[in-house]
């Protein structure tokens, strides 16, 4: 049976919450002296106890976005934080302070834009200007995360989806989206400082700094961005890196600038990295691009076709959309090259061009579709186990190991969303299979042997 969790409790809560969300001398300096005094649950007030007005004039002044975000959290909106301040602490004598903060959803964190900052040298966003909203096609694999772009770029002040961490396989359109993002919120907000970056340029560009002796001015320049798009961010690999990208990130969320980053993984599957850095991934909005279905592999060829001038008629799209299936970036391919063999050959693009054309640039003459089925059967001979004792409920070590690497290659090599695979194999649900994945993975980094096996194994399925 439940109890009801006394003040100090949540009040606790919501210290732990902070406690994980700055350094720990940041901590120990300016969250642990406060203390709870009282909690007004008619009025939804709740009065805490500083040493000093410096004290709480700095805690609003540095972490306001943090304490408000854990007051949400624990005590939900609407609530207003009262101060005192401890004159005597020998004899508990304290005075109320002036001013207090309310935690209602206008007064979360907006963007401050760049305007006021035209002491700061021009910015090259790196945003590629073919990469735009009009050209993604919408579909039902990417709807979401399309939808939230726009909103993002068209109203780059509120918060609500921030950061936007946007994941799917390679090839799926997410430096597309998040480009496209960028483009759209430069055409509306001209005085924003965007910049597009890959994971490996920041951590080339942040050992260029170490080297250098100038990590402060590294940190300072990333510092004055409003919105900041980090592509492919599982390639930020050292723990060094990944600290300095932890202070750029609380910097820009605490002044309410944007942060979108892309993953070929969600958070929960990246290994290796920092866990406060995977808490922070998790604040906003994590959306998942997949594989684009028939439908919308059709309007992608159709949209490509129309933009370069090129006429294949809709058999021929039919043909394609049906052949190749894992990425638009293939398509997008495709449709390059029939234009190029169409001129050459001063010929129209038909089925059997088509067919020469998708065997040379995506394999389709060697290509084997993976299923679930071909995985679980490959993954049963390479453990020695039986499909029964796969797809059962089975602890044993053996057993256990083949299932989850099932589901790792069938995260990695089908289209089926973890709902799906979870489903096919054993009947488990989306949060095993995550856990599977990210298992499996670990494992692969510090076993060489087991990562040998699943290698091998994977070879066998191509």
């Amino acid at each position: 049976m439940s109890t009801t969790p006394t003040e100090e409790q949540r009040w606790s809560a919501c210290l732990k919450i902070i406690q994980h969300n700055v350094s720990q001398q940041q901590y120990a300096i300016w969250f642990a002296p406060l203390t709870l005094d009282s909690y007004d649950a008619q009025r939804r007030e709740l009065t805490v106890c500083v040493p000093s007005p410096y004290f709480r004039e700095h805690i609003e002044q540095h972490f306001l976005s943090l304490l408000r975000q854990s007051l949400v959290r624990v005590y939900g909106e609407g609530i207003r934080l009262m101060y005192k301040v401890k004159v005597d602490a020998k004899n508990d004598l304290s005075v109320s302070v002036e001013g207090s903060t309310r935690t209602t959803a206008s007064q979360q964190p907006q963007m401050r834009l760049a305007s006021a900052q035209s002491t700061l040298q021009p910015l090259d966003s790196h945003l590629q200007d073919d990469l735009t909203f009009d050209n993604f096609v919408e579909g039902a694999a990417n709807k979401l995360p399309r939808t939230v772009g726009m909103s993002i770029a068209e109203n780059p002040h509120q918060m609500t989806f921030n950061p936007l961490f946007v994941y799917g396989a390679s090839g799926v359109g997410k430096t597309h989206l998040v480009t496209a993002i960028g483009n759209r919120l430069k055409e509306l907000h001209p005085q924003a400082r965007v910049l597009y970056v890959s994971a490996h340029l920041f951590q080339v560009q942040y050992t260029e700094s170490v080297r250098q002796n100038k990590t402060n001015d590294f940190i300072a320049f990333y510092q004055t961005i409003d919105v900041l798009i980090i592509d492919d961010i599982q390639e930020l690999a050292t723990e060094k890196t990944q600290l300095a990208f932890f202070h750029i990130f609380n910097h820009l969320h605490q002044n309410g600038k944007q942060l979108i980053l892309t993953s070929d993984r969600p958070p929960v599957a990246l290994g290796g990295m920092n866990e406060r850095l995977l808490t922070r991934f998790k604040w906003g909005l994590l959306a998942e691009l997949e594989r684009p279905d028939q439908t919308l592999r059709r309007d992608i060829l159709r949209s490509k076709v129309r933009h370069d001038g090129l006429r294949i008629s809709e058999p021929v799209i039919d043909f394609i959309s049906h052949n190749v299936d894992k990425s638009v970036r293939d398509l997008h391919g495709v449709v390059t090259s029939l234009m190029a063999y169409s001129v050459v050959y001063n010929c129209e693009v038909d089925i059997a061009m088509a067919e020469r054309v998708i065997a040379r640039t995506v394999g389709m003459a060697e290509r084997r579709e993976i299923t679930i089925e071909g995985i679980v059967e490959q993954t049963c001979l390479a453990f020695g186990i039986e499909r029964e004792e796969l797809l059962s409920a089975s602890r044993k070590a053996t057993i256990v190991a083949g299932r989850q690497v099932a589901m790792y290659l069938a995260q990695k090599h089908t289209h089926l969303s973890t709902t799906k695979i979870g489903a096919a194999i054993g009947r488990r649900n989306h949060a095993t299979v995550i856990h599977s994945c990210q298992s499996v993975q670990q494992r692969m980094e510090t076993d060489r042997v087991f990562r040998q096996q699943v290698e091998e194994l994977e070879a066998h399925l191509r």
